[in-house]
């Protein structure tokens, strides 16, 4: 086995996405092989249910259930060793979460003092380095909390240097913690946290790749269990992006057109807890009739070769896409 293992590393990149939902803790597994475009491989869809309570919104109120749910998740698998020594990743849900883009003005001070701001031809390392404090400083200001009890991400790619901004990440620390702390319970290394709407949007993206023809314009919607999330795809590129229920918007149907935006569609994904549609009085059909356009749900089974197809249901599950998102993010890193 130790043989057996050695030889699918090299030729194999393996990632696992957890999703902890209020109802059930999710896994997906995915991998691709380290050289060549092949499609990926889905090695494993699985579900546990959690307890009923032991979540409260984004908030782990039972550690120990979710970890022990884990545990039981990853026990009862029939898959090779080399997927279970896996690290893994976790998502935070979108209103645990704050992102910000902010002009790179607003922290010019610290930058003065190393010289002349970063560009994208040739990066300031100093000047980077200096960049920190401002914004931390900065997103203290924006989230209202002391950043001792946030977690901070931030970057500059090469477009927002153009455009002179700073990307932002943030989300109180103790929901890192309890869900770094439940996987080490349960034996499982965590390596990344992302936001849930995030990885959602990338398994849409990903499902987009396989199933839309190039430069289709199409509109993704995540249902999940703090509200309903939509983004107009158009060129590669979001070109528009909602959330429901918001104050701007008297009914989903009124946020879904905006967001179409008038534009011609090709089709709408749709993923996540789609039963929660009914709270809002709109079905897939729905959705797909106020865009003018296929609704389609998005299922794990259309999107690479199925090792273990033992699962069917899951592997149909629109409600998987985060975990798909996260293994996604993990298997192209």
């Amino acid at each position: 086995m130790a043989l057996k293992t050695s030889l699918q590393r090299a030729v194999r990149r393996f990632a696992a996405g957890i999703d902890v939902s209020p109802q059930a803790v999710r896994l997906v597994v995915l991998s691709r092989r380290v050289r060549g475009d092949e499609p990926v491989r889905i090695d494993c869809v699985a579900s546990m249910p959690l307890r009923p309570g032991a979540m409260a919104g984004a908030e782990i109120v039972d550690r120990q259930a979710v970890a022990h749910a884990l545990f039981e998740l990853f026990d009862s698998l029939q898959i090779e060793r080399v997927v279970l020594s896996l690290p893994c990743a976790m998502a935070i849900p979108g209103s645990a979460t704050l992102t910000a883009s902010v002009p790179l003005c607003q922290l010019a001070p610290l930058l003065r003092r190393q010289g002349p701001p970063p560009n994208a031809e040739c990066p300031n390392g100093d000047a980077l380095a200096a960049l920190e404090p401002a914004v931390l400083i900065e997103v203290e200001r924006i989230a209202g909390i002391e950043r001792h009890a946030l977690a901070v991400d931030w970057y500059i790619d090469e477009s927002s240097l153009r455009e002179g901004e700073v990307t932002i990440a943030a989300t109180a620390r103790q929901h890192l913690e309890a869900r770094i702390e439940c996987a080490a319970i349960a034996g499982i290394s965590l390596t990344s946290i992302d936001g849930e709407p995030h990885a959602a949007l990338r398994a849409m993206r990903y499902a987009a790749a396989v199933e839309l023809e190039l430069n289709d314009e199409y509109v993704a919607i995540w249902v999940g269990s703090d509200g309903i999330y939509g983004w107009r795809i158009a060129d590669d590129e979001v070109a528009a992006h909602m959330r429901y229920p918001a104050p701007e918007h008297g009914s989903l149907a009124d946020a879904l057109r905006e967001l179409g935006g008038g534009s011609e569609l090709v089709s709408v994904l749709v993923a996540g807890e789609i039963a929660l549609l009914d709270g809002v009085s709109l079905s897939l059909a729905d959705i797909g009739d106020v865009l003018g356009c296929t609704a389609l749900p998005f299922q794990c089974a259309l999107l690479g070769e199925v090792a273990h197809p033992d699962d069917s249901e899951l592997l149909s599950d629109p409600a998987c896409a985060v975990a798909f998102g996260l293994a996604v993010r993990g298997i192209y890193e």
